[in-house]
């Protein structure tokens, strides 16, 4: 069969309404209700430049999100398009069996470990950071049956935090509600989450980061230290509404972990490369992990991949120890996503991009924030670093009082803020927002004006007794 070098034609446009009816007939979507999804229609979503997205029917919208956290060098890069060009052409496809390897994945790692502090040293790659918590709690758990403490295998996370929605992923989340699906895996504890506005009493933000923390010896107690494997943990929680832990919160976890031997695993799928100024969000807080998962930023978003970076003490064991790794996936380290990937953090490096991050954008955006709804009557607490930030809505702010109905007004303050031209999250009763890394001050000016068109106009609906329910 001949190969064919003819280029192929631009499909003929198509209706908002023919997409919207192909989508509904053919395709679930992640996390909505479909059936009311189907009544109302999905924004069709067709070209993407810089911060700005536009849809089937020509409206502009500045994406505060990054898509999900993860479009860090925005959209329409030729850079990152033709790494993905030229790796297709040269070698689209093949898998680390077999005793191989390709050039891509092994500049990729010497790139990657070459921006990641020195105590770490092996990647294991992955599609996604769902697949990345997979693999977390595979090499936890054979870490120490290598060691000859194959009892040593309960992982805990925390309520409300977000590993992913694979099986396992989503056992060592704690999303109640995804809970819902069906029975978990075993061995698998949670505590409490560090959220200071939530947390009823008179404790300082300092206190109840300590007592958070205090939450996880207990539990390493509670099921025996030499039962528990590993505390996994984002740095800061995303999904779970962008929720920054006291500063005390960290050194005292790192001090449990270490205490009882008990492996310290960062979740830096959202945090990392950047987000916080810093290349990866544990290093703003100043505690050691000795795994990170990663993905979103690694490619900024424009092709799949992730992964779990080991620290130099668990890689050792594994290789030198080890025997056969029994796991593996058939993308696992794609050339093409790999040469995205070193585009990427090319780019990122040599273009200053975390460094203005951390000097100059994410600044812009903290102070304009505090500027615009540090007095709001309905912004209770504003939290966030470089480009990432959540607003907190509260009925008193002095009290900590929430509204009872807080999901309902942040998902109508984020079809506002589509209705205004600007794409932010709503996660219990908080208002996300994460733009690419590469923003201009014009871009968070932009962000901010519309996001504050859009918490006034739900302002005024609460006071006028009209919002609709989500």
């Amino acid at each position: 069969m001949s190969t064919s070098n003819q280029q192929p034609q631009p499909a003929a446009p198509r209706s908002t309404q023919d997409y919207q009816a192909a989508d509904a007939a053919h395709h679930i979507h992640a996390f909505l209700d479909q059936k009311a999804l189907n009544a109302e229609g999905p924004r069709v979503i067709v070209r993407g430049e810089g911060l700005h997205l536009w849809d089937n029917d020509g409206k502009r919208y500045l994406d505060g999100m990054s898509g999900l956290w993860c479009t860090n060098l925005g959209y329409g890069r030729k850079d990152l398009a033709a790494a993905a060009s030229a790796q297709l052409e040269q070698l689209p496809y093949y898998n680390m069996f077999f005793h191989t390897t390709h050039p891509a994945v092994v500049e990729l790692s010497e790139l990657l470990f070459s921006l990641l502090p020195g105590h770490y040293s092996h990647a294991i790659y992955t599609n996604s950071g769902s697949e990345a918590n997979e693999v977390l709690i595979r090499s936890v758990r054979r870490y120490w049956q290598i060691l000859g403490q194959p009892q040593k295998k309960v992982m805990i996370g925390r309520w409300n935090g977000y590993h992913g929605s694979t099986l396992a992923a989503t056992a060592l989340g704690g999303m109640k509600f995804m809970h819902d699906m069906g029975g978990l895996i075993p061995d698998v504890a949670h505590i409490d989450e560090p959220y200071w506005f939530a947390h009823e009493g008179n404790l300082t933000p300092a206190e109840f980061g300590l007592r958070c923390a205090r939450q996880l010896e207990e539990k390493i107690l509670e099921l025996g230290a030499e039962n528990v494997a590993g505390f996994i943990a984002e740095p800061f929680q995303g999904a779970g509404g962008m929720i920054f832990p006291p500063e005390s919160y960290w050194p005292q976890i790192q001090r449990i972990c270490r205490q009882y031997d008990v492996l310290l695993c960062a979740d830096e799928v959202i945090g990392g490369f950047g987000r916080t100024g810093e290349w990866f969000a544990h290093q703003h807080f100043g505690f050691e992990p000795d795994t990170l998962s990663i993905a979103k930023g690694l490619t900024s978003g424009y092709i799949p991949m992730g992964g779990l970076v080991l620290s130099k003490r668990i890689a050792q064991v594994l290789v030198e120890q080890g025997g056969v790794f029994a796991h593996g996936l058939t993308y696992s380290g794609h050339p093409v996503a790999a040469a995205v990937a070193i585009a990427n953090l090319k780019a990122l490096r040599d273009e200053g991009v975390v460094s203005q991050v951390k000097n100059d954008t994410g600044p812009y955006l903290q102070q304009c924030l505090r500027e615009v709804f540090g007095n709001h009557p309905l912004i209770g607490e504003i939290q966030g670093t470089g480009l990432v930030a959540a607003l907190q809505f509260a009925e008193d702010k002095a009290s900590r009082k929430r509204f009872a109905n807080e999901n309902d007004i942040a998902w109508r303050c984020r079809t506002l803020g589509f209705e205004e031209g600007v794409i932010i999250r709503s996660t219990f009763g908080r208002m996300i927002m994460a733009p690419a890394l590469v923003a201009s001050r014009g871009d968070i000016d932009e962000l901010v004006d519309k996001t504050r068109r859009a918490v006034e106009r739900t302002a005024g609906e609460i006071e006028a007794g009209t919002l609709p329910s989500s």
